[in-house]
Parts: C-alpha cells; sequence; structure tokens
C-alpha cells in the first residue's frame, strides 16, 4: 500500500468522493488535468468550492504558479474527474488512477512558467509510493483541440505511467496541452519505480521522519544562517504538514527548522493541549505522532 493522503496537502471537501477501484490487478497511472482558468488564491478556493459543487473533483488540486497543493480524497479510491468509456469506469481503472487537476490552460503549458517545489515532489513521491513508473505510455500530448493523441484502450488498461486528459478513451477533452513531460518527472524526489509492487508485506510507502533529527534541527537551525538545513528532509516533512494545518506559510517550507517553524509547531503543540514550556516549538514524540497521524507520516527514532 502507498500514500494516500500527500504530506502538505490541503483537505478539500469532506474526503469521500469515491470508492474502490474496479481492476486493481491493472498497473497504475496518474492522470493529468488542466482547469482551463487562472492561478493564484482566490482561483484556487473558487476552483475547489465549483468541483465539490458539481461532483467532479480529482484527487488534486495544484497551483503551478504558487505550489499550493489541496486533496479532496485518498489516493487508493477512484475520484470523479473523467468520462466513462461506455460501460468501462474510466476513473477505477488499476490499482490507482490518481486525478491531478493543474490550475492552468492546456494553450499556455504550464511547464512553461510554473514554479514547482516541494509539494509537487510530495505529490509524485506519492504516486511513485503506489508503483506509479515515469513513463507516458500513450506518447505525445495534443498541442492544440485539433491536434492527434492517442486514446487506446489496450495502452489504457495494460500499461501504467503518467497520461493526459487527452489520452484517457472515452473522454474528448485536449488537456494538459503540451506540457514538457520530462520536467514533471524531473520535479520529483528521487528515482520512480519500473512497475508496480504487489508484493505481500511490502512498504506502505509513508514517509518516515526522525524525532531524533527534527529535534536537532531546532535546536541548531534556528541560530544558524538565514535558510540553514541540517536534516532537511526530515523537516521538509513537518514543514508541509504545518503549513497544511494553516500553521505556516509556504515561504518558509524550505527544510530549515527556523524560527517560523518553531513558532508555527508550537502552535501545534497549543492545539495539542500542551501550554507554558510544553509549547515550546520544540517537537516531541506524541506531539509529532499526532501531526504524522493527520498527515500520512510516520515516527521514527
Amino acid at each position: 500500500m502507498g500514500i494516500t493522503w500527500i504530506p502538505g496537502a490541503e483537505r478539500l471537501g469532506d474526503g469521500d468522493i469515491g470508492g474502490g477501484m474496479d481492476t486493481p490487478e491493472e498497473p497504475p497511472r496518474i492522470v493529468w488535468h488542466t482547469t482551463e482558468g487562472g492561478a493564484g488564491d482566490a482561483e484556487f478556493d473558487s476552483t475547489a468550492d465549483y468541483l465539490i459543487e458539481i461532483g467532479a473533483e480529482p484527487h488534486v488540486l495544484y497551483d503551478p504558479t504558487t505550489d499550493r497543493i489541496g486533496q479532496f480524497g485518498p489516493l487508493d479510491e477512484s475520484a470523479r474527474a473523467l468520462r466513462n468509456d461506455g460501460d468501462d469506469r474510466t476513473n477505477r481503472t488499476g490499482r490507482v488512477c490518481i486525478q491531478v487537476e493543474v490550475l492552468a490552460r492546456a494553450s499556455e503549458p504550464f511547464t512553461d512558467y510554473w514554479r514547482p517545489g516541494p509539494n509537487f515532489a510530495a505529490l509524485l513521491d506519492a504516486a511513485r509510493s503506489w508503483g506509479v513508473p515515469d513513463a507516458w505510455p500513450a506518447g505525445d500530448l495534443a498541442a492544440d483541440g485539433a491536434g492527434y493523441t492517442s486514446r487506446d484502450s489496450d495502452t489504457w488498461h495494460s500499461e501504467g505511467g503518467h497520461y493526459g486528459h487527452a489520452n484517457v478513451p472515452g473522454n474528448d477533452h485536449w488537456d494538459p496541452g503540451a506540457v514538457d513531460r520530462s520536467a514533471i518527472l524531473a520535479a520529483g524526489p528521487g528515482d520512480a519505480p519500473a512497475a508496480a509492487d504487489d508484493e505481500p508485506g511490502a512498504s506502505s510507502g509513508a514517509a518516515e521522519v526522525s524525532l531524533a533529527n527534527v529535534v536537532a534541527a531546532a535546536g541548531s537551525d534556528p541560530d544558524a544562517p538565514q535558510g540553514a538545513t541540517s536534516h532537511r528532509d526530515d523537516v521538509l516533512v513537518v514543514e508541509r504538514a504545518l503549513q497544511a494545518e494553516g500553521l505556516l506559510s509556504a515561504e518558509w517550507v524550505d527544510g530549515s527548522f527556523g524560527t517560523s517553524t518553531q513558532d508555527a509547531y508550537a502552535e501545534w503543540q497549543s492545539r495539542c493541549g500542551y501550554e507554558g514550556d510544553d509549547a515550546d516549538g520544540v517537537p516531541g514524540r506524541t506531539s509529532l505522532e499526532k501531526l504524522g497521524a493527520e498527515h500520512g507520516f510516520r515516527v521514527a527514532g
């Protein structure tokens, strides 16, 4: 089992958008859409509300200009962003079928101007935790509404990887446009798996945070030069979760446990019921495990 809730993603709606997959024995995939509108916080909020209102939620809403990310439902269940192909429920194809709506227009490829950050990396990390390979099985994406793009049903069912909305059988949209497919893959952390891992006892894919590392970072980073990082990977996971809680601005999600992150963590400790010296912004096991339970990471060390 992979990551079901992306660390750092805002929760949108009630979390109930679909159900089980029809063909979990088929390979995992991720599908890229564009909203055909603008970007920015106001657009993000209004688009999220609209998708909920019309019952067409994807799993993920992403702003390529700010790296803001929200999630409507768990990645191991279906979303509602695709049309059926006859009796074939395309939203429920594969081990997972992760739907991503990007705040952009197909006519202006978002990879020409985007600023991917830690939240986009977390999105790809989550997809890879389900075994989604770094591949675009359907090939080229359409450059305009008249352009050719493959919607082959056999490919859709037999090959995992990244698809555009334009590649899904039974659908007639041409988004996300001619985005740079290599740039999307390169913006994620590490390497993707070659294929899904269906072996019993496989790792859950959830991020792991070392308590010892974040405590050490909380002790050293605030006195170091601005932006210094001592345990970047562990701190980033915690910062994304604090951002999702509305406690930390995106500009401080940088892997440094500086004063802004410490203040945000102190607020989290207060939410957990701690007071005085017990809410000093230095993580303890109980408060960190509560944060992890809400945002999909495990605490070790």
